[in-house]
């Protein structure tokens, strides 16, 4: 039950038209609402509520004002007005906001997005749903008119387009969506998106984004000390992914051996190497490759099959898919030595499921990224500026524009608290822990790695009936790499499921499952076993 103080929104004027109501109770704030709120949004806020659910069987419901549709005048009651309803067939761009008289219109369309929004987002989270509508390319392309047109579309077309662009877009929100490290949608998480979008600012100066720089600041010293760097001290960034944040970090590892490069270049240097695990993310030979160090200069450290390197050369190397395991105080040992780390590369938008994108860089050494990359540009960073500089984090940045990532993750860690985070991640591993146990002895199940998963990725192939008992090892090689991508093939056309397959070295293709859905439960890798075998028994 909401507060007293949250149902007396509006109650002085809702108590002559509820009868003998209280005004604090929500049926009469709700039809407070209704009428002080345009274009039916009182209403349809109502209806979400499911207001008047728990009163008795048989109690007739209060009469509710009659709904607008949307795009009529917004009254809301019976009027004279002479506002003929809004038809977006008739309507453009250029008659919204900030086009004279357009606030009405504005709301009234925006009112219709987000009804579209709304919409797809219950969907999502239903398991009755499809994952996917899958169509191959060429379909997709000749299903509806995507191409550019000189004269400008209604907003009929747009909304159109904005219905079929969701229709035919992966539900990444879905319970059985596994198919990459990025699952589930947090909606505390989405409306920070959508704020972060409306305030529309850059992150490079405290003068136009004080609060979310403010934010940032807070937040990367919380993750910081979590790492276990004294005090909090340190640096970081929010990057565009943690592809980004890696490269981010050679380019300091080598500008703290050689500063001169800044200036002089790769040809003032010597022949640099990067040691790297031989199972490490591609991003370390794609930033050798952008830094000029070249990928032929990326040294790679053979590794056992749980990815440790020989004689721990890089024990406290993290990759940017672990970090969330700090927020776990039960899985947070498989990341000791972490805090010996020079930087440290964080991805909230994985195992935290924080909306795309939240990428974070962490640096020990305060002061480095500044020296590294800051160019003086008189027109953004003046040094006579009436607040403290330091604030002014664009000038450390690689970008000049760069997107307000941090408040979906502090909104979050607002909302859930550090516990809930942990109670999240220790949910994703626990399921993890259950897939494993359920296929390591069933039958037509292998493991690529022996014993227990040490996060939640989990590797097995499915070997169907006509291939389980081959005796000729190399034809079942050969007919078990094709399975794989057959299954994958099917749950995109059924639309059931989705995960992902890959090889590794000379071991064919297996599934990769990777948990990281909150919305997923025991139920749902179930069903992802159960649907494994119907879609491949025939192979």
């Amino acid at each position: 039950m909401a507060s007293q103080g949250f149902w007396s929104l509006g109650g002085d004027n809702a108590g002559a038209n509820t009868g003998n109501q209280s005004p604090s109770t929500p049926r009469a704030w709700c039809q407070a609402a209704a009428q002080k709120l345009s274009g039916g949004i009182g209403s349809k806020l109502c209806a979400l509520l499911n207001v008047g659910e728990g009163e008795k069987p048989g109690e007739p419901a209060a009469k509710q004002p009659p709904e607008t549709a949307a795009g009529t005048c917004g009254c809301n009651k019976s009027c004279n007005c002479t506002k003929a309803p809004l038809v977006f067939s008739d309507l453009y761009s250029t008659d919204l906001l900030p086009a004279m008289d357009g606030d009405t219109k504005t709301m009234t369309f925006l009112q219709e997005v987000v009804d579209i929004l709304l919409a797809y987002i219950v969907e999502s989270f239903d398991r009755e749903t499809k994952v996917i509508d899958f169509h191959y390319p060429n379909e997709l392309l000749q299903m509806n008119n995507w191409e550019l047109q000189d004269e400008p579309a209604t907003l009929d077309d747009i909304l159109i387009s904005c219905r079929a662009t969701l229709k035919y877009a992966i539900k990444t929100a879905h319970p059985r969506y596994f198919n990459q490290l990025s699952t589930g949608l947090d909606m505390v998480g989405l409306a920070a998106d959508w704020l972060t979008s409306t305030a529309n600012t850059n992150m490079f100066t405290y003068e136009v984004a004080p609060v979310f720089v403010l934010l940032e600041y807070v937040t990367l010293k919380k993750m910081r000390e979590i790492i276990g760097w004294p005090d909090g001290r340190g640096d970081g960034i929010f990057s565009p992914g943690g592809a980004i944040s890696n490269m981010y970090a050679m380019l300091l590892a080598r500008f703290k051996m050689f500063p001169e490069v800044k200036e002089k270049g790769m040809s003032s240097v010597p022949r640099l190497v990067a040691f790297t695990s031989e199972h490490s993310h591609f991003s370390i030979k794609k930033g050798a490759a952008a830094l000029g160090i070249g990928t032929e200069s990326v040294i790679c450290i053979k590794a056992d099959e749980r990815c440790t390197c020989i004689e721990n050369l890089l024990k406290v190397i993290q990759g940017a898919w672990g970090g969330s395991l700090l927020m776990s105080r039960r899985h947070r040992w498989k990341l000791d030595g972490v805090e010996r780390a020079n930087s440290v590369t964080w991805n909230p938008h994985k195992m935290m499921s924080v909306p795309l994108q939240c990428s974070a860089l962490l640096v020990r050494e305060e002061g480095l990224m500044q020296n590294c990359n800051q160019m003086h540009a008189c027109y953004l960073f003046q040094q006579d500026k009436h607040y403290d500089l330091s604030y002014d984090t664009g000038d450390k940045a690689l970008q000049c524009g760069r997107h307000v990532d941090i408040f979906k993750l502090w909104l979050m860690w607002r909302a859930k608290g550090t516990i809930g985070f942990e109670a999240q991640i220790d949910k994703c591993l626990e399921l993890s822990e259950y897939l494993y146990n359920k296929i390591k002895d069933r039958e037509g199940y292998e493991m690529v790695f022996d014993g227990k998963p040490q996060h939640t990725n989990v590797c097995f192939w499915y070997l169907p009936p006509g291939i389980r008992y081959m005796e000729d090892k190399e034809e079942k090689k050969k007919h078990l790499h094709k399975v794989a991508p057959v299954i994958k093939a099917r749950m995109m056309e059924y639309g059931t499921t989705m995960v992902s397959y890959q090889p590794q070295g000379d071991k064919v293709n297996f599934f990769r499952m990777v948990i990281s859905n909150p919305a997923a439960t025991f139920q749902d890798i179930d069903f992802l076993i159960e649907e494994i075998e119907r879609l491949g028994q025939d192979l």
